[in-house]
């Protein structure tokens, strides 16, 4: 059994980039953008709503506050301001999914933030301390052994890990940095081949050619993507295909 989520809700204003109404139709999970790095009230309505209507789960996809990098440039902010700003993004999205009929199921951090978590104590502490400042014990999707799972840990929120169907991989089975040739995976055959191996094997190829494991409860595919909706349809045909279960984490 294998979740798949999508980062969905990502324009502003007059600007789109997710096929969101296509995906929707497709992923079992919707990371929705909460106005930080991509996002505006009018879209994050109209993707909880969608969400709900299909049977969707919500996520709240929190960044630094970068609109103009699209959350993908890493930000010293202070702990204390960043826990706040986590609160804020979840409070946000939560007034349109309860305004729909449902919740902010879990959280996930974008771009930057999502990569600087991965080794980044402080900064997962803070994300950490945000999420219960949100209320509830929201869980929290990320990389597998990263401290922002280990900080959720500490202070009782659940965890579940993620792998990555169109990104590579270091050696060490963490992403390879967006500024590196190679770092994102776009050839549709590639992506639904790696999707079939991490779902059934829990391991991918790096891009140093090594064998990673990869053992996850969601599998991700980015809204960005060229052609994001076919292959989320591709990916999720194979897998059904091969007897994989495609369903929302528990």
């Amino acid at each position: 059994m294998i979740d798949l989520n999508a980062d969905l809700g990502e324009g502003f204003g007059r600007w789109t980039l997710t096929d969101d109404d296509q995906l929707l139709s497709v992923v079992t999970s919707a990371n929705v953008a909460c106005g930080f790095h991509a996002g505006d009230p009018s879209t994050m309505r109209r993707v909880c709503a969608t969400a709900v209507e299909r049977g969707v789960r919500i996520g709240a996809q929190v960044s630094y506050r970068d609109l103009a990098g699209f959350g993908r440039r890493t930000m010293d902010v202070p702990p204390d301001e960043l826990a706040d700003e986590i609160a804020y993004q979840i409070g946000a999205l939560r007034v349109f999914a309860e305004a729909a009929g449902g919740v902010v199921a879990y959280v996930k951090p974008h771009g930057a933030l999502y990569n600087r978590v991965v080794r980044d104590t402080g900064q997962a502490t803070a994300v950490a301390a945000g999420i219960l400042l949100a209320g509830g014990s929201t869980p929290v999707l990320g990389l597998p052994g990263s401290a922002m799972h280990t900080a959720a840990r500490a202070v009782g929120l659940p965890v579940v890990t993620e792998a990555f169907a169109d990104r590579a991989y270091t050696g060490q089975a963490t992403l390879v940095p967006r500024t590196t040739p190679g770092a994102v995976v776009t050839d549709s055959d590639a992506i639904v081949a790696r999707s079939l191996r991490i779902a059934r094997e829990g391991r991918v190829e790096s891009l140093d050619g090594s064998e990673v494991a990869v053992r996850a409860r969601s599998l991700c595919l980015h809204g960005d993507t060229p052609g994001a909706a076919g292959i989320a349809v591709r990916v999720r045909g194979a897998l059904t295909a091969a007897g994989v279960r495609v369903a929302a984490f528990a």
